[in-house]
């Protein structure tokens, strides 16, 4: 059973209610709304999770339709005044209300002034900020002719007049080489271990060689940058709505006289 303080279900389910919840079907008079047909998906093998909630309307609606024609009939029978019913009830009503607290607690701890702030304090650790590398390269199909490259280069050729002339990059016409700026995870290895290695102003005496092709690179500039809120965004909200939850947790817990009881039903220390 899913246990209601996972946070990463939590934050991917989500706890904004829909702007608008559509009347999908009406059975002997009780609406059924959209929003069961995407709860009914969610319960569903993970491959009919993931396709879009259009392509198993139909048998998805059959289904929700068929649930409630059971369950009124079941009523009708007062199945729901069985001691098992009972205990379901009671059951589900727990897992229900711990799920909306948590879901209001996380929503709680990801205001916006709280990222802000867990934002900066962020900023602040050690290991935060980001080197960046700005390198050309001329990418060759074959060892040999990237040796012949750095041989022109030895004697005095524009690397970028090289790389317009020579490089089989598609877009190496357009800017001669240059790849902007680039942290070390966006590019292949090993042509990212021998960029960062590299000093500025430096060109590699030795090409590097990629599924790509050979490459041969000059590291124009380093730098190092502070991410943005924006691209820490999801890293901060899962920090957050974990502290929150774990937070909440730990205090109910200390609040809280629990005895615990093994499968033999002896007692257990807590």
């Amino acid at each position: 059973m899913r246990k209601p303080w996972v946070v990463p279900f939590l934050l991917a389910a989500g706890w904004a209610a829909a702007a608008e919840d559509p009347v999908v079907a009406v059975v002997d008079g009780e609406t059924v709304l959209r929003s069961e047909l995407e709860a009914a998906q969610m319960a569903l093998p993970e491959q009919y999770r993931e396709l879009p909630l259009e392509m198993i309307w139909d048998p998805l609606l059959s289904r929700v339709i068929d649930r409630r024609l059971l369950a009124r009939e079941a009523e009708r029978r007062r199945l729901q005044d069985r001691p098992e019913a009972k205990l379901a009830f009671e059951r589900a009503r727990r897992e229900i209300l711990g799920e909306l607290l948590l879901e209001q607690v996380i929503r709680d701890s990801l205001a916006p002034e709280r990222l802000e702030q867990a934002y900066r304090r962020a900023a602040a650790e050690p290991g935060f900020a980001v080197e960046e590398v700005r390198a050309r390269h001329i990418l060759l199909a074959s060892e040999a002719e990237a040796r012949q490259v750095l041989a022109e280069l030895a004697k005095g050729a524009d690397f970028a007049a090289l790389a317009q002339a020579r490089s089989r990059d598609p877009s190496a016409k357009e800017n001669k080489g240059d790849l902007g700026f680039f942290r070390r995870e966006t590019m292949v290895e090993p042509f990212a271990e021998a960029a960062f290695a590299a000093a500025p102003g430096t060109t590699l005496s030795e090409p590097i060689q990629t599924r790509f092709g050979w490459h041969v690179i000059r590291v124009e500039e380093r730098r190092t940058v502070l991410p943005s809120l924006e691209e820490k965004r999801a890293e901060l909200e899962q920090q957050l709505a974990r502290e929150a939850v774990n937070g909440l947790v730990a205090e109910l817990r200390a609040r809280a006289k629990v005895e615990r009881f093994g499968p033999d039903g002896a007692r257990r220390e807590n």
